[in-house]
This record gives C-alpha cells, sequence and structure tokens, in this order.
C-alpha cells in the first residue's frame, strides 16, 4: 500500500451508479483541452471530458479502462471526482 500522501482518491460515476471507487496512482483521461495524466500533487482542475477513454492505474498496479460518454472531471487536494453520462 502507498503511503498516505502519494495516492488519488477516486471515484467514477455515472447518474445512476457508482462505477469505480478507490484509491489509485494515476488516472489518464481526454478532455477537450487535450490528454490529462494526473499524479498525486497535480494542481486543482474541472475539465470537461470528451468521449473516449478514462484510465485507473490503482494503487495494486492494477490497470482499468472505461469508455465514457461526456461528461466532467475535477481534481482537488489529491481527489479526482468524475462524473459522466456512462461508463462501459
Amino acid at each position: 500500500m502507498m503511503a498516505s500522501g502519494t495516492s488519488l482518491g477516486v471515484e467514477l460515476v455515472t447518474p445512476t451508479e457508482r462505477v469505480w471507487s478507490g484509491e489509485a496512482q494515476m488516472v489518464s483521461a481526454r478532455t477537450v483541452e487535450g490528454d490529462l495524466g494526473i499524479l498525486p500533487g497535480h494542481e486543482p482542475l474541472f475539465g470537461i471530458l470528451v468521449d473516449g477513454k478514462v484510465s485507473i492505474k490503482a494503487t495494486d498496479g492494477a490497470v482499468t479502462d472505461f469508455a465514457v460518454h461526456g461528461g466532467f472531471l475535477s481534481v482537488a487536494n489529491n481527489r479526482v471526482s468524475i462524473l459522466t453520462e456512462s461508463a462501459d
């Protein structure tokens, strides 16, 4: 397990369910401004997601990819919140 402060708390949700929730080493996503890679300590940001892939690398090293359809991503205080219309 990674030490506190060196991981990201991540929540990926749709209007109907919590799709993924937990601690991660990294999150990557595509926004209207381009591709983002989010690591612990990332500056706060708010992004608009485009249809594409969100990839979450958990603290155990497992990588899970989701096909998302629009939505928003916010980063603050080592917390990443992703709200999307749907995630497959």
